[in-house]
């Protein structure tokens, strides 16, 4: 009983060695399908080995040590075709066939083969005169493949490797009757042989019905092995339908003025529509007669469909194009006005209050064509910088505002309210932006952001300016509030992109002040406006930038001591406090000088001079704000666009009623 135990015991203890993790793989294997060409079965506890069906015997039966089996090396090498020979001064056994050689050294764990070293499970050692050597190290050599079924253990070598099929159909979507498919090839061969057959079954090239399809192929390559078959299984749609353009109104006749309500019924078979393209869906109308309303739509796969309806609008009238547009225009939307109208609402006068306010304006040069100083002042305390160019030197540059400290003691300098537009090559989109983000940030009244100059030393500051370069022709407009504790020299750089500014500013030369555009520093910037007449009663206006009312600001050029006119008064902020605007009455925008973009801030929300687009000319008006029931106080804050045209029209227009 203790012997069967014992028997069991080694049986197992084999076993278990066989599955342990082997060695690193000295050869690389490609894993595909394979056939065994010749098979070696050894019996746990026995020397019965069954060779490809032939029953052979080793010298000695397999044999665990240490948890490491192992096999007589006479034995397997024969069976593997190789010879055996010893090498007394070596004191190796070499096995060699026709292909390679391996030695072993009793009492070593290296192994030769084909005189590179490998290191085996454990060393070679003696059993009753037979050299013992470790099994799976040897399936290693020979590129056998181990398996156990219960006593026994199979080694298969000389295997025959199928070359895999593999292959993809595009497109991904696939419609019946329609679609000519790609089969693409990913077939591989484990020997790099080239295809000389293949086999399909259920191969189109279109595919003729909706539903499911299975392709398969097999390959066969030039050693004559077959593949394993391969399939791919496709859905086919149902051929693609163009979709249907529909839409409905609310009613068939409408009266002049009235608004109308299209309801848009297109659909498509894979809910897929992609455009919709109206035509002649005015929201209202103000002529009498049949309108043809057209929607086309468009699917996924370029398939269009349009349909085309007629609506009348009898000669009634609810509302005039006039009424209509003051009712119903939206916030920070434009409308059509007759601009010689504007010119008869009487002009109220009004008084401006001058606050003490420092503005630096750098806009001249506004044309770039050097590198330089654009501007150079000596400030203390709070100011506003104005910065509008226009880059002509060739190259890219970008322009910076540089601080220098020329005092003894450290000066603490911040930045607050800020607002860029550009670069860009539109000078428009600059201008409106610049001034949209500024009011934005002065709406939020942002935390300032403090630095510390020390003495001798110069810092760029509002340095978002300079993040990204001036191509050639890019415009670049920007507001920003700045303040110091102590006097700072401030310098508005230009120089090529990748130039380090502080550095190059002592070799940099002040540009040149040309045409009529404007640098210099203005005192008293900021402006109130109070009217406390009421306002709305009638059809009202007052004049923005008109020089005569809203006179230009005076002030000095510090780098040549000129006297500077700030012409248009870009930069200045302006607080328009309006205590008494009547019910129902309608604050509109009206560009006298040429078109005109922007912002202005009312009772604390930013409106854009448009949303999506500007005042053109004077036959436009673009609007602020509506007052309601009651009346009203407003507060609108402004600073003129650069880029932009004056002088300005604020109108005061008395809303007509409601109607049904």
């Amino acid at each position: 009983m203790k012997s069967l135990k014992s028997l069991n015991s080694l049986k197992w203890l084999l076993i278990l060695s066989l599955l342990l993790i082997p060695l690193a793989k000295f050869f690389d294997q490609t894993a595909s399908a394979a056939v065994g060409s010749d098979q070696l079965i050894l019996t746990v506890n026995t020397n019965v080995m069954v060779h490809n069906g032939s029953v052979w015997k080793a010298a000695q039966p397999l044999t665990a040590a240490k948890g490491v089996s192992f096999v007589a090396l006479k034995g397997i090498a024969q069976r593997y075709g190789y010879t055996l020979s010893y090498n007394s001064a070596t004191k190796e056994s070499i096995a060699s066939s026709s292909s390679h050689v391996i030695r072993f050294k009793l009492g070593s764990s290296i192994v030769y083969f084909d005189n590179k070293p490998v290191k085996a499970l454990a060393p070679a050692y003696v059993l009753n005169n037979s050299l013992m050597v470790p099994l799976r190290t040897w399936a290693q050599l020979t590129e056998s493949s181990i398996s156990v079924s219960g006593s026994k253990i199979i080694l298969t070598w000389n295997v025959v490797k199928l070359p895999t099929a593999n292959f993809e159909i595009q497109p991904k979507e696939i419609y019946a009757g329609e679609t000519y498919v790609t089969y693409i090839d990913h077939s591989t061969s484990p020997n790099h042989l080239p295809f000389v057959d293949e086999r399909w079954e259920g191969k189109m090239d279109i595919f003729p019905q909706p539903g499911s399809y299975t392709v398969t192929r097999q390959v066969q390559d030039a050693s004559g092995q077959w593949s394993e078959p391969y399939s791919v299984t496709v859905q086919v749609k149902a051929p693609n339908q163009p979709p249907v353009a529909d839409f409905s109104t609310d009613k068939q006749q409408y009266r002049i003025g009235e608004d109308i309500t299209y309801n848009d019924l297109s659909y498509d078979d894979e809910n897929a529509i992609v455009k919709r393209t109206w035509s002649g869906n005015s929201k209202v109308f103000f002529e009498s007669g049949d309108k043809s309303v057209s929607l086309e739509v468009e699917d996924r796969h370029g398939l269009t469909h349009t349909v085309t309806k007629t609506i009348t609008i009898t000669n009634e009238v609810l509302y005039s194009r006039d009424d209509y547009s003051r009712l119903f225009t939206a916030i920070g939307e434009k409308f059509p006005i007759d601009g010689a109208s504007v010119l008869k609402m009487p002009a109220l006068p009004y008084k401006i209050q001058n606050e003490n306010a420092q503005l630096v304006r750098s806009n001249s040069p506004e044309t770039l064509l050097q590198e330089g100083i654009a501007y150079t002042a000596q400030i203390t305390g709070q100011v506003r910088f104005m910065i509008h160019n226009l880059n002509h030197i060739g190259y890219p540059v970008k322009i910076y505002l540089l601080a220098t400290n020329h005092n003894s003691t450290p000066v603490n300098v911040s930045t607050s309210s800020f607002g860029m537009g550009g670069p860009d090559p539109y000078v428009v989109n600059t201008g409106k932006l610049s001034t949209i983000r500024y009011l934005n940030s002065l709406a939020a009244d942002p935390s300032p952001k403090w630095k510390t100059i020390r003495p001798g030393k110069t810092e760029i500051i509002m340095d978002d300016i300079s993040k990204v370069a001036l191509k050639q022709n890019d415009v670049l407009s920007a507001y920003g509030d700045v303040f110091s504790d102590q006097d700072l020299n401030y310098s508005i750089v230009v120089v090529a992109a990748g130039k380090n500014p502080v550095a190059a500013l002592p070799s940099l030369s002040v540009m040149e002040r040309k045409d009529v555009h404007v640098r210099g520093t203005f005192n008293n910037a900021n402006r109130t406006i109070e009217m406390n007449d009421t306002l709305g009663v009638e059809p009202q206006r007052i004049t923005l930038g008109d020089r005569t009312m809203d006179t230009y600001l005076d002030g000095i050029d510090e780098t040549s001591g000129q006297l500077e006119l700030n012409l248009g008064n870009f930069g200045v902020l302006y607080r328009l406090k309006l205590p008494h605007v009547a019910p129902h009455t309608l604050i509109a925008l009206n560009a006298r000088g040429g078109y005109y973009t922007g912002a202005f801030m009312v009772n604390g929300r930013v409106v854009p001079v448009t949303n999506s687009s500007i005042l053109k000319d004077n036959s436009e008006a673009a609007v602020l704000y509506r007052t309601g029931a009651s009346e009203e106080s407003v507060d609108i804050v402004f600073t003129l666009a650069a880029g932009s045209n004056l002088p300005l029209a604020m109108m005061f227009l008395p809303l007509p009623g409601l109607r049904w």
